[in-house]
């Protein structure tokens, strides 16, 4: 049997390494946050998670190549929860931008999210860049509109992948209803004024079966993502601006 492919990685490289194959290569950055997952979860789940993501992703596309994560993001909803440290949707847009601009050695670059509260200041600094003619692109996973944060599904995944991460005794329900009905509270109070244990969702039934599931899907859509706006670099088919 055969070991799966490594990724190539930047803190693997020197700049000589890198200077012959980034004009080949597509750059896939892990977008995360640093922030409360209710009394169950780490803060750094949004963070891991597009990390293993952009892992499977670098290992199946050898034109990836996997940079060091962002593990700050937008998390102001999340104020409330001592611990959460966020950098604001302005800070971020503008590290983002600066961030691709600075990656113009590659043939273009995917920032993978791990975190939806980025999903603002990710495509405002996806639009300004595509603007000036830069091959970037964004991927963001999806997930049933009542299971959004510290729920179901990244309970499921932390079990997944690291499971001595995980609380199970603290794990507890907090609001169900659809994220579309709580964005008025959401936007006016953060998350503490719709769930007081910082959970939306409910993580009580997560298992380590469904967050290998959950995750292959994810690898899927986000491998789809890649070869949808990259193509296969080496083989000289042309990217979608």
């Amino acid at each position: 049997m055969t070991n799966a492919p490594s990724p190539r990685r930047l803190a693997d490289l020197t700049w000589p390494e890198l200077a012959d194959i980034a004009p080949r290569s597509v750059l896939v950055v892990p977008l995360g946050a640093t922030e409360q997952h209710g009394p169950h979860l780490p803060f750094t789940v949004d963070t891991e998670v597009a990390v293993v993501l952009s892992e499977r992703l670098a290992a199946a596309r050898p034109s990836a190549v996997l940079a060091p994560p962002v593990p700050y993001g937008s998390s102001g909803e999340h104020a409330a929860f001592p611990g959460t440290l966020s950098i604001g949707r302005r800070a971020l847009e503008l590290l983002l931008v600066e961030l691709v601009r600075s990656a113009d050695a590659f043939a273009g670059v995917l920032l993978v999210c791990g975190h939806g509260g980025n999903a603002v200041p990710l495509r405002r600094a996806v639009e300004v860049l595509r603007a000036e003619d830069r091959r970037a692109h964004a991927w963001l996973p999806s997930g049933p509109a009542d299971d959004s944060h510290a729920g179901r599904a990244e309970t499921s995944a932390m079990l997944a992948l690291r499971p001595a991460a995980v609380r199970r005794r603290a794990a507890r329900r907090g609001t169900t209803a659809p994220l579309n009905e709580l964005l008025p509270l959401l936007i006016t109070g953060g998350v503490a004024a719709v769930s007081s244990n910082g959970v939306l969702g409910d993580p009580c039934d997560a298992t380590a079966h469904l967050g290998r599931s959950v995750l292959d899907d994810w690898s899927s859509d986000l491998i789809r993502c890649f070869d949808d706006r990259f193509g296969t670099v080496n083989s000289g088919r042309t990217f979608h601006p």
